[in-house]
């Protein structure tokens, strides 16, 4: 098995003044375990994206380091620049990439930022997955106002109160820091220097506006061109082509064109060779046709992920178990329903649930990918559990926590596959409408999808009563064991009613 791996794709308030940016670099670099992927500045934003890859506890070091460091080389009371900003390191994202999950990347995130507030004194708030209110978990509710609103509003306004640390801005302004999945930064430069283009076809590609699902946008002018500036959260849910194509559509209604694109940072592979297939309409491309790929594999396919999941699963070793199998069953029934979704989606015959199937195909996708960490997660908590056994227990002072530790584990084991549960049941929910309202030809797949998720929940819910067998029967406890059982129930009726649709609609004989 890899080596757990952490992304981090700090955000900081300079490119102006490179030896800034280099002395924030080198903070970075000098922990041991760091590998530094990219570094992006931009003069116009004023703004350099860092991107670097470790161990979770060298990545969590390496950003405390940047932070501090921006935060003695940045004041934001002097800073101008065409990004919006609210600190010296305006964002710090965590992104799981390998043996992590989001569940980890959330608790580092939340320990980061108490620590940058205890020990720095810089006001510290939580986004996205880690976001300790609704409200906070989209960028652009934080940075309302940006530095110089936010100066005053943070001491007069509850509602802007930060997470973490004093209720005052310092001359670093305030830092935000989260745990997201991949983001992919992407900006296009039209033919005109009138940035009023450029904002109006921000706010039709932009989701909060009515736009696209999961891409973020905003007009600016960068080096004399009008740019629509882009954040796309899930490259799945909405691929780079579908927005670089709407930008090209409505920069037509202005008598513009597209003049070139820009990538800020990373991205990942997958989705370049979507943007590949989709522009070349190579529908039966398969991964393995790239050179390079072959290549790095030594000449022969590259060992099948299935595989070494598969094998891992035989082995002689507790993690992974039924936890992450039964995790696993219930992403593959999500990855079914979104291809049900974009079965239907195009064809003429279901043009009446085009938007149903749209929505549909970006929750699947979404609930794909959180079952997908979800399978390292329930091997993460089962591991913790037994981490907290193997602790002392000669004195007193060791078994009380040694007990401690065992409880909490106990009851985060259960809740992961908890967790997984209510996924499971939301999927069901997506299997059920694919079947009634998507393409008839694939309504199969939408029952295959139900009987995954069926029986990955069941998977799910051995293991949430193995961890609480022996439990005291508190509250807690028992609000687990009876929601586990209204899970099941609820689930048994959807069942029910897949049967019922393909047997009406499909004419299967059952």
């Amino acid at each position: 098995m890899p080596n757990p791996l952490i992304e981090c794709i700090p955000n900081f308030s300079e490119a102006r003044r490179p030896e800034v940016v280099e002395e924030i670099v080198a903070s970075i670099t000098a922990i041991n375990g760091i590998t530094l992927l990219d570094k992006h500045s931009d003069l116009d934003h004023n703004r350099t994206v860092v991107t670097f890859i470790g161990a979770p506890t060298a990545v969590e070091e390496a950003a405390f380091k940047a932070i501090q460091t921006a935060g003695r080389l940045i004041d934001l009371d002097a800073h101008t620049g065409e990004h919006p900003r609210i600190g010296a390191t305006d964002v710090v994202p965590f992104v799981p990439i390998a043996e992590v999950g989001m569940a980890e990347c959330m608790e580092i995130a939340r320990r980061l930022g108490k620590r940058v507030a205890d020990e720095l004194g810089i006001p510290v708030y939580l986004y996205e997955e880690a976001a300790a209110r609704p409200e906070r978990q989209n960028l652009e509710n934080i940075r309302r106002g940006q530095y110089e609103g936010l100066k005053t509003e943070i001491e007069k306004d509850p509602d802007r109160k930060p997470d973490f640390g004093p209720a005052k801005l310092p001359k670093a302004g305030a830092t935000v820091i989260g745990a997201r999945f991949p983001l992919i930064a992407y900006n296009v430069y039209l033919t005109t220097d009138d940035v009023s283009i450029a904002r109006k076809i921000a706010r039709t590609v932009r989701f909060s506006s009515g736009g696209l699902r999961y891409v973020k946008g905003m007009g600016v002018l960068v080096d004399g061109r009008a740019q629509v500036s882009m954040n796309l959260t899930n490259y799945l849910g909405t691929p780079i082509p579908q927005a670089v194509e709407l930008v090209r559509r409505e920069a037509a209604r202005y008598g513009v064109e597209i003049h070139h694109c820009e990538l800020v940072g990373l991205v990942p592979q997958e989705a370049m060779i979507h943007a590949a297939i989709w522009y070349l309409q190579l529908d039966d491309f398969e991964s393995h046709q790239i050179l390079e790929s072959q290549l790095a594999s030594g000449g022969s396919p590259a060992e099948n992920p299935r595989e070494v999941f598969l094998n891992e699963l035989a082995a002689a070793t507790p993690t992974p178990g039924g936890g992450s199998a039964a995790a696993y069953a219930i992403a593959q029934a999500a990855a079914l329903i979104a291809m049900v979704a974009r079965l239907t989606l195009g064809k003429k015959k279901y043009a009446g649930v085009e938007k149903q199937m749209e929505a549909l195909r970006d929750e699947a996708d979404r609930l794909r990918w959180e079952l997908n960490a979800d399978v390292d997660r329930d091997a993460a908590a089962f591991e913790q559990l037994m981490a907290a056994m193997r602790l002392p227990k000669e004195s007193d002072d060791e078994k009380a926590t040694r007990e401690t530790a065992i409880h909490a584990a106990t009851l985060n084991a259960a809740q992961v596959p908890l967790e997984v549960a209510r996924k499971a049941l939301s999927v069901l929910k997506l299997a059920v409408e694919a079947a009634e309202l998507g393409n008839l030809n694939a309504i199969s797949d939408a029952g295959s999808a139900s009987a995954l998720a069926r029986a990955g929940l069941t998977g799910a819910g051995y293991n949430v009563r193995i961890n609480l067998l022996g439990m005291p029967d508190d509250p807690k406890t028992k609000m687990m064991k009876d929601e586990i059982i209204h899970i099941e129930q609820y689930a048994d009726q959807l069942i029910s009613r897949m049967r019922e649709t393909l047997t009406s609609r499909g004419g299967l004989q059952l």
